[in-house]
């Protein structure tokens, strides 16, 4: 993990439809695939290469939910939002598997941003995050209602 400089906090008034965040990159091997589904998510096309060969996958697969809490790391490490990602719902899919090393390359857009009618301190952004391996396959599309403050007022 390497180090990097603060990144300013974004409001709500900082944030507009298209504004693109490149969120890194993370490396999946087997014994990652295998420690997340020992823990989370025991099923046999998450655990055991041979008996991944009989079922619908055909070989090992990570779990969507670890594909998930990866992109959520990373999005928590490079979308900057004033206040932390506080989520307001969300949708997930998995178009396709995720296999042993494949590289994720995760990247989340601003899709629109919504000020609240009753409450004038914060508003919705709407966030688009997809994940692909190296061969550019789509692995997730993780859209999730983000609350987010507006710029505190200034007093005199």
């Amino acid at each position: 993990m390497t180090s990097q400089a603060p990144q300013p906090r974004l409001y709500l008034e900082d944030l507009h439809a298209g504004l693109l965040f490149e969120c890194g990159t993370h490396a999946l091997d087997a014994a990652q695939i295998k420690r997340f589904a020992r823990e989370y998510d025991p099923q046999p096309f998450h655990l055991d290469e041979e008996a991944a060969k009989a079922t619908f996958f055909g070989g090992l697969a990570a779990s969507g939910w670890q594909i998930v809490c990866l992109a959520m790391r990373m999005i928590a490490e490079h979308v900057p939002i004033a206040g932390g990602l506080i989520g307001g719902g969300a949708e997930v899919s998995w178009p396709q598997a995720t296999r042993p090393n494949d590289i994720l390359h995760v990247t989340s857009q601003i899709m629109e941003v919504t000020p609240s009618r009753s409450k004038p301190e914060r508003g919705m952004a709407l966030l688009r995050t997809e994940a692909r391996n190296q061969k550019g396959e789509l692995l997730l599309i993780f859209t999730a209602k983000c609350v987010v403050p507006r710029k505190p007022r200034q007093t005199a």
